[in-house]
C-alpha cells in the first residue's frame, strides 16, 4: 500500500494533537518561543521576598489572577490540598504582626549577638502595611494513602502547595505586585488565630501589595546574612558521593495604625540625609509614633500611678510600706527621681494614688479602690468591681479626657513596695511560666527575700487556678496599680498614642492589656530592659525590642522618662534634618 493511500492517523478531538513521528523529528518542538523563555527568566531572577509596601489596594481583579496562577500549581494525585485565606481586617492583621514579632525576639534570643542584631533589624512590618494577607494552608486530613503519590511521599501535599505560593509569587512580580513570605511564627498560634480546624496547617503568611522598594538583590544577601551558593555545589551527579565527607548541613545560626500612616513615615526617612534606619531600633520607634500620633509629635507625659500592697505581710520585701506614700508624695512636689527624669524629657507629670494605705496623698489623683484588698496567698488581691472600675479610670487617663492630658506620647511609671511580687504573679497567670523561673532578686532583697517571694507566688498561682480571663488574674494576683495601668494603655493606644513602657511591672499590665485587645500592640515601644528576671520573657512575649539596656533598679518610671527623651528628641531631629529632593532620592534609589 502506497505511503499515499494508506488511511491518515486518526487525530483526537481534545488532547495531545501531536503523532510520535512529530514528537520524533522535533523533540524540541513543544518549547515556547524565545521571547517567552527570556520573559521567564526575567520573572524568576527578578522575583524578591518584599517588606515594605504602599498602602494603596490590590484590585480584585488582580488578586483574583494571582490566586488563579497559584490555583493551577501542580498538586499530588492532582489533591489540590492548598486553601487560601484572604485577610484585610486591620485587625487580623495587628494580631498576626504581634505573633510574628514574638517569635522574631525569641529566635534572636537563641543567635549570637551579632546575629540576632541582623534578625532584628529585618523588616516585618508588611504584615501591617500590606493591604492583603494571604494566609496559604495545607489541608492533610485526607489520609496519604488515599491519594496517588502520597503513600510513599506523605509530605508531598505540602510541596505541592509550595508550588502554589511559587506560582502566586512569580505571577504576582510579573503583574509589579510585591510579595513577602512570613513564616516567623509560632504554626500552633496562627493557626488559633485563623481558626483552623486540626489537620489543616499552615505555610505561613504572603503579604500582597504595591511594593514601597524595589531591590536589585534578594533582601537577605543585601543584608549580608549569607550568599547564594554556587549551582556546582548544590548539584551531584548519579548519586550522593561515597568518596568524600557528607556534605555540611546548611549553615543553622541558632542559639531565632494604619497602614497609609506606617508607610508615611518610611516615606519621611527615605527622604532625610542618612542611611535608611540609621539609628537603628529608635529610627522604627520613631515610625511607630509618626504611624499613631503624626509628624509634628513633640509632647507627652508620665503616668506615675502607686499603691501599698497586702502581700508585704509576707516579707517580700526589704522596704516598709510608708515608702509608697513618701515617693507619690515627693512626686507631687515634683522632687522625686521619676518626676525629675520626666521634666528633663519634656514630660508631664500625672501621679495617681490607686491605694496609699495611709491616707490620700494630696495633690495626686485619686481612684483607689473602694473595697478590701487581700494578700493574693489567701484572699484576691482586689475585686472584681475595683479592677472595672480602676481600669476604667486608667482608661480616661490614657486617652487624656482626666489629668493633665496632652495629645503626646505617655510614658508608664509605677510605685509600690512589693508590687515585683504581683508583677511575677501576674507574669506567671499571663504566660504560663513556673514562679521559680520568674521571681528575681527585687532591689535591696536577699536570697531568704528571693525564697519567700517565690512560695508566694507560686500559692497564689496555684489559688488563681487555669484561666484565661485577665480580668480574674488582675483582680486575683493583681494590683490597683496594675489595674490602672493597664487600662492607661488601652485607653492610650484607642486616642492614638504611643505608650513608652518601663520596668516589669508596666510591661507586665502592658501584657495584660494585650490579652484583652491585641491590638494595642501597635503603640507599645519599650523603653528599657530591667534588671527583673522576668522582664525579659515578658518583652519577647510582647514583641517588643527595648530601647535601653541599663540594668535599672529605679522605678518610678525612670527608664520610660529617657526613652520618651529619645523619641521626642528623634521626632525633632527628623523635622529638622535636611532632606534630599525628590531627584536625589530618585537618583540615589
Amino acid at each position: 500500500m502506497s505511503e499515499q493511500s494508506a488511511p491518515q492517523r486518526p487525530v483526537p478531538l481534545v488532547g495531545d494533537t501531536t503523532s510520535a513521528q512529530q514528537r520524533r523529528d522535533d523533540p524540541a518542538g513543544w518549547a515556547m518561543p524565545p521571547e517567552v523563555v527570556d520573559a521567564l527568566a526575567a520573572v524568576v531572577g527578578g522575583r524578591r521576598d518584599i517588606r515594605r509596601f504602599r498602602p494603596d489596594p490590590v484590585p480584585d481583579e488582580l488578586l483574583r489572577q494571582v490566586l488563579e496562577a497559584a490555583h493551577s500549581a501542580p498538586s499530588v494525585g492532582h489533591s489540590q490540598p492548598w486553601r487560601f485565606i484572604v485577610v484585610r481586617s486591620p485587625a487580623t492583621r495587628d494580631r498576626a504582626a504581634h505573633l510574628a514579632d514574638r517569635a522574631r525576639l525569641e529566635q534572636a534570643s537563641e543567635l549570637t549577638s551579632e546575629r540576632a542584631a541582623r534578625l532584628l533589624d529585618l523588616k516585618l512590618e508588611g504584615l501591617r502595611e500590606a493591604p492583603v494577607g494571604v494566609v496559604v494552608t495545607c489541608d492533610r486530613r485526607t489520609p496519604a494513602a488515599g491519594v496517588l503519590g502520597r503513600a510513599t511521599f506523605p509530605d508531598a501535599d505540602l510541596w505541592s502547595c509550595a508550588c502554589a505560593v511559587q506560582n502566586l509569587w512569580l505571577t504576582a512580580r510579573a503583574l509589579g505586585l510585591g510579595v513577602g513570605w512570613v513564616t516567623l511564627f509560632d504554626q500552633a498560634e496562627l493557626a488559633d488565630l485563623l481558626h483552623l480546624p486540626d489537620g489543616v496547617v499552615t505555610l505561613g503568611w504572603l503579604c500582597v501589595g504595591w511594593p514601597d522598594e524595589r531591590p536589585p538583590a534578594p533582601g537577605l544577601e543585601r543584608a549580608a546574612w549569607s550568599r547564594k551558593a554556587p549551582l556546582d555545589d548544590v548539584v551531584l551527579q548519579e548519586c550522593w558521593p561515597d568518596d568524600s565527607a557528607p556534605p555540611m548541613p546548611p549553615t543553622s545560626h541558632l542559639r531565632g495604625p494604619e497602614p497609609g500612616r506606617r508607610v508615611d513615615g518610611t516615606d519621611d526617612t527615605d527622604r532625610l540625609l542618612s542611611p535608611p534606619e540609621a539609628l537603628g531600633a529608635l529610627d522604627r520607634a520613631l515610625n511607630l509614633v509618626r504611624a499613631a500620633a503624626g509628624p509634628d509629635l513633640d509632647t507627652g507625659q508620665l503616668v506615675l500611678v502607686g499603691a501599698d500592697h497586702p502581700v508585704t505581710a509576707h516579707a517580700v520585701s526589704a522596704y516598709d510600706r510608708s515608702v509608697t506614700q513618701d515617693v507619690l508624695t515627693s512626686a507631687v512636689g515634683g522632687r522625686s527621681l521619676g518626676t525629675a527624669h520626666a521634666r528633663a524629657a519634656g514630660l508631664d507629670v500625672v501621679v495617681v494614688d490607686a491605694g496609699v494605705d495611709e491616707a490620700h496623698v494630696e495633690g495626686a489623683a485619686d481612684v483607689r479602690p473602694h473595697d478590701p484588698r487581700g494578700d493574693l496567698v489567701t484572699t484576691d488581691a482586689m475585686s472584681a468591681a475595683d479592677v472595672r472600675r480602676l481600669m476604667d479610670a486608667g482608661r480616661r487617663l490614657g486617652a487624656g479626657v482626666t489629668g493633665a492630658g496632652s495629645p503626646g506620647l505617655v510614658a508608664l511609671g509605677e510605685v509600690g513596695v512589693g508590687n515585683t511580687t504581683v508583677a511575677a504573679a501576674l507574669t506567671c497567670a499571663l504566660t504560663g511560666t513556673p514562679a521559680a523561673d520568674v521571681v528575681g532578686l527585687g532591689s535591696g532583697a536577699d536570697a531568704d527575700i528571693v525564697t519567700r517571694k517565690t512560695e508566694v507566688v507560686a500559692a497564689a498561682i496555684n489559688r488563681l487556678g487555669d484561666t484565661d480571663d485577665v480580668h480574674r488574674m488582675l483582680a486575683a494576683v493583681g494590683g490597683p496599680e496594675f489595674a490602672v495601668l493597664t487600662g492607661v494603655v488601652l485607653g492610650a493606644a484607642g486616642a492614638g498614642r504611643p505608650v513608652v513602657l518601663d520596668g516589669l511591672a508596666t510591661s507586665v499590665a502592658a501584657l495584660a492589656a494585650v490579652g484583652i485587645e491585641p491590638s494595642v500592640q501597635a503603640y507599645l515601644i519599650a523603653g528599657q530592659r530591667s534588671r527583673e528576671k522576668a522582664h525579659g520573657l515578658v518583652l519577647q512575649r510582647l514583641g517588643l525590642e527595648p530601647l535601653l539596656q541599663l540594668r535599672l533598679r529605679a522605678g518610678e518610671g525612670v527608664g520610660a522618662c529617657l526613652a520618651a527623651g529619645m523619641v521626642l528628641q528623634g521626632m525633632a531631629a527628623r523635622r529638622t534634618t535636611v532632606r534630599t529632593s525628590a531627584r536625589t532620592a530618585q537618583r540615589n534609589a
